[in-house]
Order: structure tokens, then C-alpha cells, then sequence
């Protein structure tokens, strides 16, 4: 799944080389970023690709003084899982600032900075547990923006078993809010690209693709696309699906 997903973003470079990429964090898109790695080290360029990624905890931001594993800001993971081992530019780095002190005033110049950048060639998606793309949280509306969202309690118990759980952190002391980019903003990206994997997917990938389009599954959303959208699933993510 990783290498494929890689080997999709690598062409579209190549045949794009100031693209403007979409990306995502959590566990699912940390193979795809290994292979981009990879192919950056025999070759592929990012010193004019542009990016912008989906989402930020409120009141987290990246702190290079702390160990990795203590620095539970999606910014943080982005550098260590990707950005450094690149020839990208920083000023060419865009990551929902966790740490404004005008939320609301931020969320909608990240909406005209994407806007400035020429809009987003390939937004590259996983799919959380209950369905949700980026944190569009079961309810975010189809027309959503980049906004601040309370985060639901599926959401903030799997983030705590994956990410700060292992730091030592509380889970009452997690952050309950992030800065999402919104469903529509998602939809104005000129293509898709969704990957997941394993058996827990499964049934959310089905409902996701295959179910009716609902605010209860805001990856559902895939279904109205009307640009080019790619989905690649390993065989235990794509189990459920009726094909």
C-alpha cells in the first residue's frame, strides 16, 4: 500500500515539480512517507513543491528542544517523519499553527494561503476509526472549512493510545480541540489519494466507499468527488468491500 500510494505522489511530482501536496499524519501515511524518502534519495525533488497539511492539536506546536517522542504536535511529526529528510523549503512548509492566539483569524488565512498557492494538485487521506477525514469529526457538514473542532471521544481515546500515551501524558491532559481543514475544502483539492490499511479499517472503509454519503462518515464524502480520485487498501482493508 505504501509503495504503491508512494509511486503515485512520485509520478505526479515528476510530471509536476511545483505541485502543491495535501498531507496527512497519524500511523497510516507513515510507509507512504518512508518511500518518498526513498525516492527523494535516488533522485526526486521537492526543492519546489509546496504543502499544506490537513490538520493541528490547538495549543500544540512543535518544540525541537524536547525528544521526539515528548513533542506530541503534528508539526513535530511531519519534520521527523518527513520534512527533514527532504530538500523541501521551509517557507514552502505550511502546517496548521496550533499555538495562534487567533484561531478563528488563522483558519481563514490558511484558506487564502491555499487559495495563494494556486489551490491543492494532490491531497494525499487516511480514514479514522469512526470514518472521519482529517478532524471532520461523525457530523462535520459536507460545505465545512478550515475551523476549529471539538474532538469526539473515539478520536481523542485512539490518539491517546497511539501517540501520548507512550509520553507519559494524561489522557484529561490531551488537547481537546485541533484546527481541521473542512470537507469542502478537502473536495477543491484536484485529486484524491486515500490509503488504509488492516482489519480494523475494514468496515469503515466499506461504509466509507460503498454506504450512503452521511455527516455520520465524513470520508464518505469521496463519493461526491468529481475530480480523479485514487483509493489503495491492503487485502485486510479492502475485506469488507462487495466487489
Amino acid at each position: 500500500m505504501s509503495k504503491y500510494a508512494a509511486g503515485i505522489i512520485a509520478d505526479f511530482l515528476r510530471t509536476k515539480p511545483s505541485c502543491v501536496l495535501g498531507l496527512a499524519t497519524g500511523s497510516t501515511p507513515i510507509g507512504t512517507y518512508r518511500e518518498l524518502i526513498k525516492l527523494h534519495r535516488e533522485g526526486l525533488d521537492f526543492s519546489q513543491v509546496k504543502t499544506f497539511n490537513l490538520d493541528e492539536y490547538l495549543g500544540a506546536g512543535i518544540d525541537l528542544s524536547k525528544p521526539y517522542e515528548l513533542d506530541q504536535s503534528y508539526a513535530r511529526f511531519m519534520h521527523e517523519e518527513f520534512f527533514k529528510h527532504l530538500n523541501i523549503k521551509q517557507e514552502n512548509i505550511h502546517i496548521p499553527d496550533g499555538l495562534t492566539g487567533e484561531p478563528g483569524e488563522f483558519c481563514r488565512w490558511y484558506e487564502k494561503e491555499i487559495e495563494r498557492a494556486g489551490g491543492i494538485d494532490l491531497q494525499l487521506l487516511g480514514i479514522g476509526g469512526d470514518g472521519h477525514w482529517a478532524f471532520n469529526e461523525p457530523g462535520s457538514s459536507i460545505g465545512s472549512r478550515t475551523r476549529i473542532i471539538p474532538l469526539t471521544r473515539q478520536t481523542m481515546d485512539d490518539n491517546y493510545e497511539s501517540f501520548f500515551k507512550k509520553a507519559k501524558i494524561k489522557r484529561e491532559d490531551m488537547p481537546h480541540h485541533a484546527i481541521t481543514m473542512g470537507i469542502e475544502t478537502i473536495l477543491e483539492a484536484k485529486q484524491l489519494l486515500m490509503i488504509a490499511n488492516g482489519k480494523k479499517k475494514a468496515k469503515v472503509i466499506a461504509r466509507a466507499l460503498q454506504g450512503p454519503v452521511t455527516s455520520k462518515i465524513t470520508a464518505s464524502a469521496i463519493q461526491l468527488y468529481k475530480g480523479k480520485a485514487t483509493v489503495v487498501l491492503d487485502k485486510e482493508a479492502a475485506s469488507e468491500l462487495e466487489i
